[in-house]
């Protein structure tokens, strides 16, 4: 069974769409532990969950963050998924887990990736460039930022008055899907190794 780490910033709804198809038995799978750079309310959906979690103050941790979470993660993850995790991992940590570490971003990905580009600054953008369509991209990490391997896409319609937040929210629904099928893809794909 695929043990997943997943590292989070935010409320967690990705998190709480990976724990619905673990629970829902669409992903064979188990959530070993969830990891928040700062406060964030997916430790809650984690608690509630009876998985175990963690918040790891970046502002406390700075530059050895990464080497933290990787003791966390240490013997328990085969794969970690980054769902809404805002900081940079560093190079030892890519390189622990190169070719198993995931990450879901809010745009068609190499558009509006990079530094500085997350949540509604990407949506922001979108709609300030005049795009027909966003959508959202799950890719392998690298040490570069969002400059990974793309390992899935679904493109979303901007629509005549969307703002940031409506084509935000439609977009989210979205990658809970992507993002299911991606982990059941690395699944498979690491089973067909074995």
């Amino acid at each position: 069974m695929l043990r997943i780490g997943v590292l989070i910033s935010g409320g967690g709804t990705n998190l709480q769409a990976l724990i619905d198809a673990v629970d829902g038995g669409i992903l064979d799978a188990r959530i070993t532990k969830v990891i928040a750079d700062r406060p964030a309310g997916g430790l809650k959906r984690a608690a509630s969950a009876g998985i175990p979690a963690i918040m790891l103050d970046r502002t406390i941790y700075g530059k050895e963050l990464s080497e933290r979470i990787m003791e966390e993660l240490k013997g328990e993850a085969d794969i970690v998924v980054l769902a809404g995790f805002l900081s940079i991992l560093g190079s030892s940590f890519v390189k622990a887990y190169r070719g198993r570490i995931i990450n879901i971003h809010p745009s068609l990905l190499p558009s509006y990736g990079g530094k500085g580009m997350h949540g509604i600054h990407v949506h922001e953008a979108v709609i300030a460039a005049g795009d027909k369509y966003s959508g959202c991209t799950v890719h392998l990490v690298e040490e570069g930022v969002d400059t990974g391997k793309i390992l899935a896409q679904k493109k979303v319609r901007v629509v005549p008055g969307d703002t940031p937040e409506s084509l935000a929210k439609r977009i989210l629904e979205e990658e809970h899907s992507l993002l299911i099928s991606a982990v059941k893809n690395m699944a498979k794909s690491m089973e067909d190794k074995q």
